[in-house]
């Protein structure tokens, strides 16, 4: 048996009746005893001082893709480019960095923030990529920006049909512009490719979020990623808990397997399933009653309710947890839909609402009454506030609206989208306590009578997120939970009264995973 005996002078442990303690005492990974009953106890212990400002426990992404943040490592980064001009300048000098047939990959570009926001072009592309396929992500992920080697690849032509739930963007000639929106995306699989191997960019990506206090993430990429992290946990290379989700299109495959949610163990365990109702704000195909300002059409339903609704109760009826994409009011009130009709059944699947962004008031109480949990990533908010406000404008819809959530007992749990947002737990928690970007705008916060509380914002991301996933054995750091915690250099709580601004720059100093030390800052 390992005994740790864990000193410092400001522990935050989370429960809401003594948040603070000066001692842990931790047996074989799990919390055993704290304040002065840790120190009674710990005689012959492994007696550990530990470092900085403040303890509290470790952080859950409740929502985290890190295949793509993986890949994202060996990519260009077009997030803080200004222009197209910009952007393509990025996009020649990486292409020259990358062997014969490689692809340009990823990139996470964003229109909507150049200085002049047009949608660009295969032509444009053409210029920078050379003769290798180029198949750039918009920094939301439900957009690509393929040259036109890709699509001759591919095989779209003008000729090609729109998928369901996907668009294929044309010119005013009826030539594909290069520009897929959501499940268009797909059809550029069709072109032979062969990726580095995942595990060695798996394995920097952990050490990174480790680095910013993560010590469990609810993975939300595919199969690939599910292999990649099993071989570690064989190899005892895991040290972050991963439950991981399974993909709508590997979902035949997860019951041929025999997966249910929760299988595994502490370390890796089986998630929900993961679908989609529509895409994203930033790429205008998030699905919405009425209209986005100055554009036509109110977004894409990414699948057909009849299918969201039958795929929904399969994976329900088979002990699968479902966690559903919905960002625009008409795809929030479709997903309630259909999780009312999981409720009707019988079934107490867990039940979340992936980003539920905007989301009519009247819908709000359906949530509490559904039992669906709100996963949702503050930093959306402070990244999208003028877009919303230039496409949604002032319509009576909550919006990132986590106090109103919570004011109706809706459970929320926190993340990050990684990597359309930074998957920093503390750019997530300065995002939610303040809602102003990191350069203090707008003063005051974006709608601030959204804002919620530091620890409102810390239980998002730990204990609703591991409930999110079924998990009640870590979350806090009190007797009986999995000894996962982070030493910070600010107390968060002292700068949430007088300095809220300042929470976004904490640096972790030692992240520990079950009573072991797995990340310390030199």
């Amino acid at each position: 048996m390992s005994r740790t005996l864990f000193r410092h002078d400001r522990i935050w442990t989370g429960d809401a009746t003594s948040p603070w303690t000066h001692a842990l005492l931790v047996e074989d990974g799990v919390v055993v005893a704290v304040g002065e009953q840790a120190l009674e106890s710990g005689a012959g212990a492994t007696v550990v001082e530990l470092p900085g400002a403040l303890v509290m426990p470790g952080l859950h992404d409740a929502h985290i893709h890190t295949e793509w943040l993986s890949r994202d490592l060996s990519s260009v980064d077009l997030r803080e480019a200004r222009s197209l001009e910009e952007t393509l300048e990025l996009v020649r000098v990486h292409a020259e960095t990358l062997p014969e047939g490689e692809w340009l990959h990823s990139g996470r570009w964003n229109h909507n923030r150049w200085r002049v926001p047009q949608q660009p072009d295969r032509h444009a592309l053409d210029l920078v990529s050379g003769d290798r396929v180029a198949a750039l992500s918009s920094v939301d992920g439900h957009t690509i920006w393929a040259n036109s080697r890709a699509l001759r690849l591919a095989g779209i032509t003008r000729d090609t049909p729109d998928p369901v739930g996907g668009e294929i963007e044309r010119d005013a000639s009826g030539e594909p512009t290069g520009i897929l929106r959501e499940s268009a995306q797909e059809l550029l699989e069709a072109i032979p490719h062969d990726e580095s191997p995942l595990r060695p960019w798996l394995e920097r990506c952990q050490e990174w979020l480790l680095s910013v206090g993560l010590t469990s993430i609810t993975d939300i990429d595919g199969e690939d990623a599910r292999a990649a992290y099993a071989e570690m946990h064989a190899d005892g290379a895991l040290r972050l808990r991963v439950t991981k989700c399974t993909r709508d299109g590997d979902l035949e495959l997860a019951l041929a397997e025999g997966r249910r949610s929760g299988q595994g163990d502490a370390r890796f365990r089986v998630g929900p399933v993961k679908f989609f109702s529509d895409g994203a704000l930033g790429s205008h195909t998030a699905h919405m009653s009425e209209p986005f300002l100055g554009h036509e059409g109110c977004g894409i339903a990414a699948m057909p309710y009849e299918v969201l609704l039958d795929r929904t109760l399969l994976a329900a009826r088979s002990g699968l947890d479902v966690i559903t994409h919905a960002i625009g009011d008409e795809a929030n009130r479709l997903v309630l839909d259909s999780f009312e009709a999981v409720r009707a059944e019988g079934l107490d699947t867990l039940l979340r609402i992936e980003h539920a962004q905007h989301v009519r008031p009247v819908d709000v109480p359906r949530f509490r009454a559904l039992d669906v949990v709100a996963s949702m990533q503050p930093s959306h908010c402070t990244a999208d506030l003028e877009l919303a406000d230039e496409i949604i404008g002032q319509r009576r819809l909550a919006s990132y609206a986590w106090r109103t959530f919570l004011d109706a007992h809706v459970r929320v749990a926190f993340g990050s989208d990684a990597p359309v947002e930074d998957p920093n737990p503390f750019y997530g928690l300065h995002a939610a306590v303040t809602r102003q970007r990191p350069d203090g705008q707008p003063l005051g916060g974006w709608r601030p009578e959204e804002r919620i509380t530091l620890t409102e914002a810390v239980h998002a991301f730990t204990v609703v997120a591991h409930e999110s996933v079924g998990r009640t054995d870590v979350g806090r750091l009190v007797p009986g939970q999995l000894a996962d915690l982070v030493a910070v250099d600010r107390d968060l709580w002292a700068l949430e009264q007088s300095s809220p601004a300042d929470i976004r720059d904490t640096a972790v100093l030692q992240t520990w995973v079950g009573g072991d030390l797995a990340f310390e800052r030199s």
